[in-house]
């Protein structure tokens, strides 16, 4: 998706890239849920994990506050954690294998720290720091 090193839109960003494939490869895993979760675990670890990307792109959209811009970003840091809480339940619930938890978990571990990343260093992104 990156095509220079200027960026000129939040699909330019590494990490929303990867949280937009984490987010997709969880709609795909959670497809084979049970059925009685689709109104709890399902439901949750699907909003949490495409809340990452969606309030990256808000985020983006504020830069001109880097309060905002922070704001945002903390949010998605916070839906990272949780998609965390619900891969993990879903390990324990056995609807996911060790192989796949291990491999979302270490995405989200990686989103988590990019995104904090962009918390510390703000002023790289926003346009009055």
């Amino acid at each position: 998706m990156k095509q220079s090193k200027e960026y000129r839109g939040f699909r330019d960003l590494i990490v929303y890239e990867k949280s937009y494939k984490l987010a997709l490869e969880i709609f795909k895993i959670t497809k084979f849920f049970p059925l009685e979760e689709k109104y709890s675990l399902t439901n949750q670890i699907r909003r949490s994990s495409r809340s990452i990307p969606a309030n990256l792109s808000e985020a983006w959209s504020k830069r001109r506050y880097v309060k905002a811009f922070v704001n945002k970003i903390s949010d998605c840091l916070g839906e990272a954690s949780e998609t965390e809480v619900w891969l993990d339940m879903s390990l324990d619930l056995a609807y996911i294998n060790k192989k796949d938890h291990y491999n979302m978990i270490s995405i989200c571990v990686e989103i988590e720290k990019m995104l904090n990343s962009l918390i510390n260093n703000p002023e790289k992104f926003c346009y009055n720091s």
